[in-house]
């Protein structure tokens, strides 16, 4: 499929979705928001894809959601009610962009550099892992435009950064450099650049591309079923997602492998 602001670029098991609006700082224009989702649907069907890599073209990662497109988010004509409905569909929809990424069957890397900025907040905690260029800087930059962030990053940051520091950057809006993102547990790790930050985040799904993609998407699954169950559900959940998958042919070529002392190559059946 063709996208007018994403590029799909494909290596072997490592495929890259980029954001690609470089002279509008990545500002999340209506294809933008409506495409991520099928371009994500498109990466999901593709067996030989293992994992996802999301990086920004140009000079930042993204600066969140186009102002322009902003501004056409006002009440409409007709009734409260109807007026009401429809914005509420519309955030709905901008809501599964971000969502299309955590519930991606496959792993999902951010990789950040310059302005990550309300939208662009969104995309990068509905990634399983976040790797940042020095340059970085980070805002839940709704609440200095007067809106409640309402895609996902309220939903999601309390569990990567903690209660306090989730109040803090959302109730200021105010930005934090890569280093405090680092502290704070925002990302897993800072690099010199955006070129550095790119290959650090290739190298790391080139590794875990390698493991059974049978077993990461089991992961993916479980560590997601782990919120808002008890330890003793959770401990359920995996043991039934074991008695489903656990006999598989990549077990088998693991135990092979091991014995025949080479590395496995795994097919994810």
């Amino acid at each position: 499929m063709g996208y007018q602001h994403l590029e799909i670029e494909r290596d072997g098991p490592v495929t890259t979705l980029w954001l690609n609006r470089p002279e509008k700082l990545n500002a999340m224009s209506a294809d933008i928001w409506e495409d991520i989702p099928a371009a994500m649907a498109e990466i999901d069907d593709d067996d030989s894809a293992r994992v996802v890599v999301l990086a920004g073209r140009g000079k930042a990662f993204s600066v969140g959601i186009d102002v322009a497109l902003l501004a056409t988010l006002q009440p409409g004509q007709g009734s409260p009610a109807e007026s009401n409905q429809t914005l509420y569909r519309t955030i709905k929809r901008l809501q599964q962009t971000a969502s299309s990424l955590a519930d991606s069957p496959k792993p999902v890397i951010a990789a950040i550099h310059g302005y990550c900025l309300g939208g662009g907040m969104a995309l990068a905690t509905a990634c399983d892992i976040r790797l940042a260029a020095a340059d970085s800087v980070f805002s839940v930059r709704e609440t200095r435009m007067g809106l409640v962030a309402d895609t996902g990053i309220l939903q999601r940051l309390p569990a990567m950064i903690g209660p306090g520091h989730t109040a803090e950057v959302a109730y200021t809006g105010k930005d934090i450099d890569a280093e405090k993102a680092l502290s704070i547990g925002l990302v897993n790790d800072v690099s010199t650049d955006d070129l550095t930050t790119l290959a650090a985040a290739r190298g790391l799904a080139t590794e875990i591309a390698a493991c059974s993609p049978l077993v990461v998407r089991g992961i993916k699954q479980v560590l997601a079923a782990n919120h808002g169950r008890t330890v003793e559900q959770a401990l359920d959940f995996v043991a039934q997602w074991n008695a489903a998958y656990l006999i598989s042919n990549d077990l088998t070529e693991a135990i092979t492998a091991f014995f025949e002392k080479r590395e496995p190559d795994f097919r994810g059946t």
